[in-house]
C-alpha cells in the first residue's frame, strides 16, 4: 500500500481530506432516517361534524361568590353564615342544568385557609365552572 503525500518535485499535498465530512453526513443522513417516523405520527382530533349544527349558546347563570379579608363568605351579594350552609348552596347548584358557573373573588388579603375551604367544599359537591375574578388586583 502506498500513500502520496506530496507531488515528485516535493510540494506538499493541499487537497482537503473529505472522509471525516462524508462520515459526519452519513451519521446526520441516517439519525434523518430514523427520527422522520416519529415525526409523522398522526393526533386524533375529534373535529366537529359539518353535518350537526352546533348546540345553542346558553349561557350559564354565574355565581358571585367573594371572601372578605375576614374570612366573610359572600354568595352573590347575601352573607353565607358558615361552611355547612354553603355545602348546601353549592349543592343545589349542582343539581341545576347547566351547572352555574362560580365566580371567585376572594380579597387580597384573605387568608388561604378561608379560600381552600370553599373550593373544597365546591369540589366535594361536584362543582366543575370554577373561576378567579379579578386576579389582577394579586399583582400589586
Amino acid at each position: 500500500m502506498a500513500m502520496s503525500v506530496g507531488t515528485s518535485d516535493g510540494e506538499e499535498m493541499v487537497d482537503i481530506n473529505t472522509t471525516p465530512l462524508i462520515d459526519v453526513m452519513l451519521v446526520l443522513l441516517v439519525t434523518l432516517i430514523i427520527t422522520l417516523p416519529v415525526m409523522t405520527h398522526a393526533v386524533k382530533m375529534d373535529m366537529p361534524n359539518a353535518n350537526n349544527p352546533p348546540p345553542p349558546q346558553e349561557r350559564p347563570d354565574v355565581i358571585n361568590l367573594e371572601i372578605d379579608y375576614d374570612g366573610t363568605i359572600v354568595w352573590d351579594g347575601n352573607v353565607v353564615k358558615d361552611m355547612p350552609t354553603l355545602d348546601n348552596y353549592f349543592h343545589q347548584e349542582a343539581m341545576k342544568d347547566p351547572q352555574p358557573e362560580v365566580h371567585l373573588q376572594p380579597d387580597r388579603h384573605a387568608k388561604y385557609d378561608v379560600v381552600a375551604k370553599v373550593l373544597a367544599s365546591a369540589q366535594r359537591n361536584h362543582m366543575v365552572k370554577i373561576g378567579f375574578v379579578n386576579v389582577g388586583e394579586f399583582n400589586q
